[in-house]
């Protein structure tokens, strides 16, 4: 047992974001995670600089999130997913049959370290996680 304790905080829009921030450092969270949000993905650059503000360590599911300032992300490579979608839409213009087109899960995921972030938090990350990050921001 990790002994952690989830603190469920809410936040659908730029202007709740800092009432999340503060409950989460009236409860001395420790880190968080932002989950899959395309309304909060739109915010992530201010996410990701009143996180490094709180001295919150944060992760989520998309690059664009490490590039903004989170921690680290790990989740589906969509660019490759993107140009998957492309090869379907191709046999589907070529005169497949959509319904006869086999269901693909993600094979490609993609882990990425944003060490300018670790850095202002006063973090080290390992060096076997930085060996197996597909990208290391520094």
């Amino acid at each position: 047992m990790l002994g952690l304790t989830l603190i469920p905080v809410e936040a659908r829009g730029l202007d709740a974001l800092e009432q999340a921030f503060a409950t989460m450092v009236r409860e001395r969270a420790r880190g968080f995670v932002v989950l899959g949000d395309s309304v909060l993905f739109n915010y992530r650059g201010q996410i990701g600089g009143i996180a490094i503000r709180n001295r919150l360590p944060a992760i989520s599911v998309a690059r664009e999130y490490a590039e903004a300032g989170l921690l680290l992300t790990y989740g589906v490579d969509f660019r490759d997913i993107f140009r998957r979608t492309a090869v379907f839409v191709d046999k589907i213009f070529k005169g497949a049959n959509p319904g006869d087109l086999p269901v693909e899960q993600p094979t490609k995921f993609e882990l990425v370290v944003n060490l300018k972030t670790a850095k202002a938090l006063g973090l080290t990350i390992p060096p076997t996680l930085l060996a197996r990050a597909d990208e290391v921001i520094e």
